[in-house]
């Protein structure tokens, strides 16, 4: 309540008027922007400060970079192998000298050879495309460095926020599987059934209640070492303390269906029995062997639990393939399933939609039915090889369906959102308005609770209580009631400040 206040104080001393309309210091802030487009330090210093909404498609092991993973190693007494990197259990070899094949985690702050070595494999930093295709290398990272995460995902929670901190992000989405795959383990348990009805009922009645109340205890457990790690409610709090952090619950799509169903049903009891819960997703490579032979099987799963659960809200990774990676024809269906079968809100990447059936058609759906789509344009490029002209970001946009920038893995990718936001600048000509418009659309389309501050997104237009007058008592009133109003209130907030400073540059 006390940040609420100071935003409250700053909007009434920054914002004279309604946000719809385009004041002087806006086109201030877009004439400075224009004048350093062509100066890329000035420009990355520039797009460092602008408010970025939310990053709604971000992974938490692979948001975290390598040089915490290996303080998390370290921490938890754990050994690497110096030949393939892969974090392994104790005992470790007893010397640290470098003819050990099992040396401690630790020794890697004594020894820069192995410190590099394990950066560079826990993340795509100095990859060699002609050894290593950047989808192999990418997705190879998370089993050699996912066991150091134990007993880390508070602290990994705080490095994400604080890292939103930094790139003036205001909320941010994790993709988790919170349960540590308990769901999985009970899935595999019960077995299979192919009447989805019963399914669930025989998980349910073998523990999915108990899989949820262990969830959300260790959640709690987790959130509290985030706060202590960043001190929040202590005079010295963290930026990181100030955004606003929930989760898509992470389903392993790469698992044997029993698993999956299990870990979908998880999904949507977590988002029935916990706020915090947002939704699910569903992740692993798109392209490999069980994902794409059971991707029909996965939407259908998805629809059905949709009609069991029908409030809570499903984003779903579409399209993040490439020719040559699968057959042609598997590029031709999985956004539309997605979208149609998968009742997906927001679609994950989203590459291949002009390899889709009648794809200008499905560009059309998908903007009449206000699907989002979160862009990741570095992983993208890593992961795919898909950039510039190639990429369907500008053909999206040109169709009418909203789109946000958004990290996707930045620790493994060693970048960060305003990174993204440069990208985005330098090779689509993006002007600040457009940056502005993607930084309103990402937090239009989060999956917080509560009524939009927008009565309208074409433009952006103020609701009711806030219309006219953003600093009137009904429309503090209306910020202080719900969650999505108020995260989207700050954004503005956030805005005018910066636009203040920024205008002031000219």
């Amino acid at each position: 309540m006390r940040r609420l206040a100071r935003w409250i104080l700053l909007w009434a001393v920054a914002v004279p008027m309604a946000a719809e309309v385009n004041n002087d210091a806006e086109a201030r802030t877009a004439h400075y922007m224009e004048s350093i487009r062509q100066k890329p330090p000035l420009l990355r210093a520039f797009l460092q400060e602008v408010p970025k909404g939310g990053d709604l498609h971000n992974h938490l092991a692979g948001a975290i970079y390598a040089e915490s993973l290996i303080d998390y190693a370290a921490g938890n007494g754990m050994c690497v192998d110096r030949t393939t990197a892969f974090v392994i259990a104790p005992p470790c070899d007893a010397s640290c000298e470098r003819f050990t094949s099992k040396p401690a985690a630790r020794c890697a702050y004594g020894d820069q050879l192995l410190y590099n070595s394990l950066i560079d494999a826990w993340s795509m930093r100095n990859w060699r495309p002609e050894q290593e295709s950047g989808h192999d290398r990418f997705f190879a990272t998370f089993d050699k460095f996912l066991p150091a995460m134990l007993n880390h995902t508070g602290e990994a929670i705080a490095e994400a926020a604080a890292r939103a901190a930094q790139d003036h992000l205001e909320y941010v989405e994790l993709m988790h599987t919170a349960d540590g795959n308990a769901a999985a383990q009970l899935g595999a348990k019960v077995g299979w059934d192919d009447d989805f009805a019963k399914l669930r009922q025989k998980l349910t009645e073998a523990g999915m209640a108990e899989v949820v109340a262990g969830t959300r205890r260790q959640l709690d457990r987790d959130e509290s070492r985030k706060r202590a790690v960043l001190k929040c409610g202590e005079k010295d709090a963290a930026p990181g303390c100030d955004v606003t952090v929930r989760y898509l619950y992470q389903v392993l799509r790469g698992l044997p269906r029993e698993q999956v169903f299990a870990q979908i049903l998880l999904g949507f009891e977590l988002a029935k029995a916990d706020a915090r819960f947002v939704g699910l997703n569903l992740v692993m490579p798109e392209g490999w062997y069980t994902p794409m032979r059971d991707f029909d099987l996965h939407m259908k799963m998805v629809n059905y639990l949709h009609g069991v659960y029908p409030g809570v809200h499903i984003a779903l990774h579409a399209g993040e393939l490439a020719m040559g990676l699968v057959p042609p024809e598997g590029l031709r269906f999985h956004i539309r399933e997605s979208v149609e079968v998968g009742h997906a809100e927001r679609i994950g990447h989203g590459v291949t939609v002009m390899h889709e059936r009648d794809a200008t058609q499905l560009l059309r759906e998908m903007a009449k039915k206000n699907v989002l789509v979160e862009i990741c344009l570095t992983s993208n490029d890593v992961i795919l090889g898909v950039k510039g002209k190639d990429h369907p970001f500008a053909t999206y946009r040109q169709y009418g369906v909203p789109v946000a920038l958004a990290t996707d893995d930045a620790g493994v990718s060693r970048i960060d959102m305003t990174y993204e936001y440069l990208r985005a600048v330098e090779t689509y000509g993006l002007s600040y308005e457009d940056l502005k418009e993607m930084a309103r659309q990402s937090l239009e389309h989060s999956f917080l609770p509560g009524t939009s501050l927008w009565a309208g997104t074409k433009p952006f237009r103020v609701a009711g209580p806030c219309q006219g007058d953003l600093k009137s008592r009904t429309c503090q009133d209306f910020i202080n009631g719900n969650e999505k109003g108020r995260v989207q209130w700050k954004l503005e907030t956030e805005f005018a400040e910066f636009e203040r400073r920024a205008g002031a540059r000219e």
